[in-house]
């Protein structure tokens, strides 16, 4: 079966930067499952592996604005300190905002005792992504997944997988 929109696909992959240095990797969490055709990861991605299939394997750079999009500086703001939490706040510490456009990660990227300057940014925003992705299962979504445009963790129906195979009546 072909990756298509609305099929669900299991991947593994690494992520590095364009320095080769290691982001992320689904040795850590296992492979990913996503919905295809629904944005659910990052666009340069999901367009190189339409039409691939289980055991493909390929090596996607994807350039910043196919991926986590350009840097934009005006994402960068100083709140007053007293907006945030007491304690320690450092530099390069993770907060999720709400901001008009849903949940953003906003980074500290600086602190002084009357204020924080945080960078709504995605942290590869600006980034040309390296991934090396292998397609490990390619199948039809549930309706429910297709419903809620992402797929169902922990329930997996594996058990009509294999039903393609049984509906072809031979004549010879």
């Amino acid at each position: 079966m072909q990756i298509a929109s609305q099929k669900v696909i299991t991947i593994e992959y690494t992520l590095k930067d364009e320095s080769g240095e290691l982001l992320d990797s689904s040795e850590h969490d296992g492979p990913l499952s996503y919905l295809h055709g629904f944005g659910n990861i990052v666009p340069g991605l999901e367009q190189a592996l339409e039409g691939k299939s289980a055991g493909d394997s390929l090596k996607v750079v994807v350039a910043p604005e196919d991926a986590y999009g350009e840097r934009d500086e005006e994402l960068l703001q100083s709140l007053p300190r007293e907006r945030f939490p007491d304690g320690d706040i450092e530099v390069g510490m993770r907060f999720r905002g709400e901001s008009d456009g849903g949940a953003r990660v906003l980074t500290v990227v600086s602190v002084d005792e009357k204020s924080v300057t945080i960078d709504a940014n995605h942290p590869l925003a600006g980034r040309t992504l390296s991934f090396d992705v292998t397609v490990r299962d390619v199948r039809e979504a549930t309706a429910e997944e297709l419903e809620h445009g992402h797929v169902h963790d922990g329930d997996h129906h594996h058990d009509h997988d294999d039903d393609h195979d049984h509906d072809h009546d031979h004549h010879h």
